[in-house]
Order: C-alpha cells, then sequence, then structure tokens
C-alpha cells in the first residue's frame, strides 16, 4: 500500500481539477495494477468523476445544485459560518467524500472524458485535503 496527501487551495465554489495530481500518485506508487482510493476529510467539499471536456457540465451541475441546496435560505438552522454554511454540507452529503479508481499498468483507468475532480462548495478560498492511497 502506498499513501500520498495533496492539498488543493481552492478560490471558492467550483470543480478543481485532481487528474494529472492523482496520475502522479499513482505512477510514483510503483504499483503496476490496482486501486486509488481518494478521499477528502471535509464536510463542505466532494470529490466527483465526471465529465473533464465540456466545462457546461460543470456549471449545470453547479446550477442544479444551487437549485437543491440555495444559499441562505431561511429554513436552514445551521449558519454559523454564513448563508453558504449549510448548503455546502447538504452539497457535500450528496455527493462523495470518496471515490476509488482502477489502474493498469501504472495508469488510471478514466473514461475517454473524464477526469478527477474535488468540488468546493464553500463560496470563499479553503485549503482541502485530499488522501490518495494506492494499492
Amino acid at each position: 500500500m502506498f499513501r500520498r496527501e495533496l492539498t488543493v487551495r481552492t478560490t471558492g465554489r467550483g470543480f478543481f481539477e485532481l487528474t494529472n495530481e492523482v496520475a502522479a500518485v499513482v505512477l510514483s506508487s510503483a504499483v503496476a495494477d490496482g486501486l486509488c482510493n481518494l478521499f477528502v476529510p471535509h464536510t463542505s467539499a466532494s470529490l466527483l468523476a465526471g465529465e473533464n471536456w465540456d466545462a457546461s457540465v460543470r456549471r449545470d451541475l453547479e446550477a442544479f445544485m444551487g437549485r437543491l441546496a440555495p444559499d441562505g435560505d431561511p429554513r436552514y438552522e445551521h449558519d454559523a459560518e454564513g448563508p453558504d454554511d449549510m448548503p455546502a454540507h447538504i452539497r457535500s452529503m450528496l455527493t462523495q467524500s470518496s471515490i476509488v479508481i482502477p489502474f493498469a499498468g501504472g495508469k488510471l483507468q478514466l473514461g475517454t472524458w473524464q477526469g478527477i475532480f474535488l468540488w468546493e462548495h464553500r463560496t470563499t478560498p479553503h485549503e482541502r485535503r485530499i488522501i490518495v492511497t494506492v494499492w
């Protein structure tokens, strides 16, 4: 087993592609074939393996989440860190904090149009940790 931690400094809500960084971790592990697990230990960010060619897909996902969990909804009780606090928690609970990607020959087995993304759900910049485990 091989483990590394990535740090991503976000600029606020949105998607941050990690495909190349994760591929580099897999390559540096010297494991030829196996699985790569990514875990984000945060309650207001998530992980996604999805469309990396057309940015409109990510904009549509963000707009969809905005309709499901709007900022500043007066029905939310939890707003300790501002109007995006509870919506960020809802968004992370509806998505994923962990994903597993197979690899072969030291290369991630992603589809043609797939990339790996950190999805920041807060509107302000944050520093996020991603734990990458290769086995």
